[in-house]
């Protein structure tokens, strides 16, 4: 009789288990679509009342004129811009470190460099944008000689200072997961261990060190504080790395506190918000397939 009531409870315990883990699981579900339902509301009113390719391909951002212009291809422009010239600076810094702690570091410098990345990784962004305005830009502007140092090079070089630690924690985790018996077969070919490197281990982890890419690549194109502090402010197509620039992230923060609500200038920043968010979204599927497609191919499971 004991052994019965004990064995119920049991079960009562793990159903009530099962279904308090399932409902934080599908919490993330439920903020998801909460995120994506107020944003397809909020900005329906800009895309129906904007003509769609005057608002993507549109040159000007003039959101206070009258009238107003709502063209917000200079801020996708500064975006990919900033996020390309962040990827430039981060992808060799971010593998070369993975590549160098997992495979050539001795343990006593890995347990120094590898701290110091993570350390990295948790300063605040509003500390890479203090950094950025008070010793890079003044830097920038006296090496290049150029007018002002509050532009598209600075933010490139900030963004890809913190998606270093992104890009290279990742493709050390994509590192450690090659087998050690690859190694040993290139060695064991005579193969050194730069062309065991190179032609074997980096091959074998490519689709990981994708992954690292793209997500940093997500990073950068999401980050708001930093761009807003030294990218320049200036909703203009950029013609050079050294003009000052205002991406998306930088045009919401900067205008949704001085934007009048329910007007069509904040729905329009609600819009740009939406196509942020889809390109963000887009990034992470990537990442999640080629992520997926590195667990096949190394035969990790599904």
């Amino acid at each position: 009789m004991k052994r019965r009531r004990s064995h119920i409870i049991t079960h009562y315990k793990e159903s009530l288990y099962k279904w308090l883990f399932a409902m934080l699981a599908f919490a993330s579900l439920v903020f998801l679509v909460g995120i994506v339902m107020t944003l397809l509301l909020q900005a329906l009113p800009a895309l129906t009342r904007l003509n769609f390719f005057q608002f993507i391909l549109g040159s000007f951002w003039y959101p206070t004129y009258d009238p107003p212009e709502f063209g917000i291809f200079p801020l996708v422009m500064a975006s990919i811009l900033v996020t390309l010239g962040a990827m430039v600076v981060c992808v060799p810094i971010g593998i070369g470190s993975a590549l160098y702690i997992h495979e050539l570091a001795g343990h006593r410098q890995r347990s120094v460099i590898k701290p110091l990345i993570e350390i990295l990784a948790g300063i605040p962004s509003i500390v890479f944008g203090f950094f950025g305005m008070v010793i890079v830009a003044p830097l920038i502007q006296r090496v290049f000689n150029i007018p002002i140092g509050l532009n598209a090079f600075t933010a490139s070089l900030i963004l890809g200072i913190m998606a270093t630690p992104t890009v290279c924690s990742i493709a050390e985790d994509a590192l450690s997961f090659v087998p050690a018996s690859f190694r040993e077969a290139s060695l064991a070919l005579g193969a050194n261990k730069w062309q065991t490197l190179v032609k074997v281990i980096v091959p074998a982890a490519g689709s990981g060190i994708s992954t690292a890419i793209i997500l940093g690549m997500s990073r950068a194109v999401g980050e708001t504080m930093t761009v807003l502090m030294v990218a320049g402010g200036a909703a203009i197509i950029p013609k050079s790395i050294f003009d000052p620039v205002r991406p998306m992230t930088a045009t919401i923060a900067a205008e949704m506190g001085e934007a009048v609500m329910g007007s069509l200038h904040f729905h329009t920043l609600f819009a740009i918000g939406l196509i942020l968010f889809l390109i963000t979204l887009v990034f992470n599927i990537l990442a999640e397939v080629v992520s997926r497609r590195f667990r096949l191919k190394l035969g990790l499971g599904r």
